[in-house]
Order: structure tokens, then sequence, then C-alpha cells
């Protein structure tokens, strides 16, 4: 018998030399403007509806952060059709499983279930839509658990907590600052009228997409489409989503964060980027190849063969980058040392490594099997459905277009050495950085030092 791994190895070879098949999509837009993605793939009698919404954190009201993730949870309350709480066990009694989630551009709802319970999802997420009630009680019992998310994922979590930092300091000027939790002291003032006002401007078939992938067939899909959604009324407040935008940067901002909590410490780094851009995903693409090379790998890449082999400076060392956005994204770089190592010798070790690599530019093998493991990963997603509805379902939220997603397998092989450097040499401005200490606090004088330093209570 052939060991696994070699017969993973040769199906990527095939899928590198065959040309790969496209899923078919169709696409069509109902006359209130609901934009609808069908995504066929037969091999399962299984579909997922995915209803994603073109506002996110970065598009709330000012003085009103977290009202976009509070809605979210607030979709769950009910309609007249349906009681409060009962969505998802619904779902769960068909046989199903349904979630939502927030981002800074999008908010999303989907259920996953046996495509003959399309009819039934589709229904009861089109009566969301427009249709949802709240009394004051949903409104306070939801907004106390915001805040317990907020305590129990970010305020008890250091790294979290530099990381929202961080960010504050990263976009200077754009909402993408504010976090998708939003700011507590905020979060605690959002009422039932401000989540209504946010539901009916927002929540809308002119302002969505509905994307359904599955064994479903296209015209179907348009038929139970327009019986659910079609007599929806579209919302007069959409409006294209103009946002402040950056200024140049001028000068790196430095963060350290000390907490006793703190077991392993650690230097980030994150520089401004560009996103993915419509019908020119060049610049992405080079980036995303980027960050695998000098990160992506735990064995390979080039900061951990530098830094956890070579020199033995780190225990842990990566590199991440998601354009996936409407406005500039950011590039990271990430270092954990290893014991008895300090942060600032941490640092000057990842910033020499960047500094050879921008000097010697990438291995052309390195190269060739990133670009193959990168462009293997984006096609093994299509082999799971939910992945195929939020590929097309994240892009068109963002601005991009079914051509876009479908070329973007081209537009990583095509990547070369070239681009690579480019694009690092683009990103590594240290003006565009934010480089933060995740550290423990320093351990507090001895009586006689503090004394001898004539130090006084």
């Amino acid at each position: 018998m052939m060991h696994r791994d070699l017969v993973r190895g040769m199906a990527l070879s095939l899928a590198f030399v065959l040309p790969v098949a496209a899923e078919p999509v169709t696409t069509f837009t109902l006359d209130n403007g609901l934009e609808v993605v069908v995504i066929e793939d037969h091999r399962a009698p299984v579909v997922v509806q995915m209803i994603w919404y073109r506002v996110g954190a970065a598009d709330e009201p000012a003085g009103h952060s977290g009202i976009a993730h509070f809605l979210e949870h607030l979709m769950f309350k009910g309609t007249d059709k349906v009681a409060p709480n009962a969505f998802s066990g619904i779902v769960e009694a068909q046989g199903g499983d349904d979630n939502a989630f927030t981002s800074w551009d999008y908010t999303a709802y989907f259920q996953r279930i046996a495509a003959d319970r399309l009819d039934l999802v589709m229904e009861m997420e089109a009566d969301r839509m427009r249709n949802l009630r709240l009394t004051e009680e949903d409104v306070l019992t939801e907004r106390q658990v915001i805040l317990e998310e907020r305590a129990q994922r970010t305020d008890s979590s250091p790294g979290a907590l530099l990381s929202e930092q961080m960010r504050a300091a990263q976009f200077q000027n754009h909402p993408y600052a504010i976090p998708i939790i939003g700011w507590r002291h905020e979060m605690e003032q959002l009422s039932r009228e401000d989540a209504l006002e946010y539901y009916q401007r927002f929540y809308a078939p002119n302002n969505a997409t509905l994307v359904i992938a599955g064994d479903v067939e296209p015209e179907a899909v348009r038929a139970l489409a327009e019986q659910h959604y079609g007599p929806l009324e579209p919302s007069e407040g959409i409006v294209p989503r103009e946002r402040p935008q950056e200024p140049p940067q001028l000068a790196e901002r430095r963060l350290s964060l000390a907490d006793e909590r703190v077991s392993e410490p650690y230097v980030l780094r994150t520089y401004l980027a560009p996103e993915r851009d419509p019908g020119n995903q060049k610049d992405a693409a080079a980036l995303t190849v980027l960050a695998e090379l000098l990160g992506g790998n735990g064995q390979t890449s080039v900061l951990a063969r530098a830094l956890q082999f070579d020199t033995q400076t780190a225990v842990y060392a990566s590199a991440f980058y998601d354009g996936t956005s409407i406005d500039d994204a950011t590039f990271g770089l990430i270092v954990v040392p290893a014991p008895g190592v300090t942060l600032e010798a941490a640092e000057a070790a990842m910033d020499q490594v960047v500094a050879d690599f921008l000097e010697t530019g990438p291995d052309p093998a390195a190269l060739e099997r990133i670009r193959m493991q990168v462009r293997a990963s984006d096609i093994y997603a299509r082999d799971n459905v939910n992945a195929l509805a939020r590929r097309y379902g994240e892009a068109l939220s963002v601005g991009l277009t079914v051509a876009d997603v479908e070329s973007w397998d081209e537009a990583l092989s095509a990547v070369t050495e070239a681009d690579v450097i480019a694009a690092a040499q683009k990103v590594f401005d240290r003006r565009n950085a934010v480089t933060g200490w995740l550290t423990r606090p320093e351990p507090a004088a001895e009586p006689a030092a503090a004394e001898a330093a004539g130090e006084t209570e």
C-alpha cells in the first residue's frame, strides 16, 4: 500500500497539471435588489443557505460600537411566525445546524441542512430579514450576553487586548480601528431603539447577497427566492459605503502591554497592506504567497527555519495576511522568543530575517512549493459546501465579483519571485507599522533595593 502522504502528493501534482473544473455558478438579482448566487454541488443531498448583509462593525454609527454584533444576537429573538429563540431549534429538529458571524465589512447567517428542507429555512430567513420582533427584555438580556462575551474573549485575554490596542493604533482614521465586539462603555448603552433603527435601515434585500450552495438546481432556487424573498420591501437607507480613509502614516507606533496572566511573552508587528481589489488581485496574491513563504509553515518557512532551528531564538514564528476586505488590510509577523531570549533580541532577530529575505529573495524551489500549496489549499476548500458558500459570499460582500473569485487560483499561480519581492518592499515600511510587546510586569523592587534607590511609599 502506498503511503498516504505519497498519494496526497500525487493528487497535488495532478491538481496542477490538469485544469481545475470550476463549480457551476449561477447569479441573478430579484426586483427588490437581492443578489442571489447559486453554487451547484450534487455530490451529497445537502444544501447551505447563507445570507450576507453588506454591513459590519466598520459601518456602525459613531458612538454605537458593537451594534452590528449585537444585532446578530438579536436576530434569533423571533418574529410573529417564529417564537423567540426557536429558530435554531427548528433547524436542529430537521437535522441541520445554523450560526452567524460578524466582521468589519459584513454580517452573515447560515443554515446547513438536507436539500429537501431548503424551502423551510429560506422561508424562516426571509421572515426575519424584515419582521424581527424585539422586546425591552430581549435587548437587556442579550446586551448582558455580549458584555459577558467581551469579558471572556477580550478582557480576560492579554493577547486579545494587545491586538485590540494595536488595531486602534494601526488605523488612525478608518473605522477598522473599532473592535467588532465593541468598546465596553458604548456596548453598555446600546438600546432597543438603536438596534431597531440599525436593523430597519440595513437588513433589507437591496443590501444583501443570498448564497445557496449544494444539491440544488438554479431554477428551483430562483422560484423559492422569488416566493420567500421577492415580496420583501427594499430599504431607502442604503447608500454607497464611503468611509474615512487613512492619511499617510508618518511614524511607527509601538505598544507594550504587561499583564501578570501572560505565560509566553511575544513580539507582534502589523503593517498596513493592500486588499484584494476587483479586477486586480495581483498584489494580494503576492502578499498571500509572501505570508506563506515567511511564516506559513512551522517547519519550512523562512522565519521558522531561521529563528526556531538555525539560531533557536524562538519557539514559534509566523506571518499572516488576509486581503479580503473593502479597504486596507494588515500583514503581520509574530515571534515567541525561546526561554532566556528577551523581546528586544527576538524583535532584532525577526528584523534581520526580513532584511535578509529582502536582499536575497525567495528560494525558487520554496516559491514553487508555496504557490502549489496555497493554490491546493484553495482547491481543496471546494470539497466543503459550507466553504464554497463562504468563499463567494465573503468576496461579494467586500465588492469583489464572481469573476474575481473564479480567477483567484490563476492569480496565485501567476505570482513570480519579482512579484513577491516587490510586495515585500512595499509592505515592510516601518512608517506603516505598529509593533507590540506582550510581556509580564517587572518584579517589584526588593525593600532594601528600593531604600537604596531613595524610593518611598
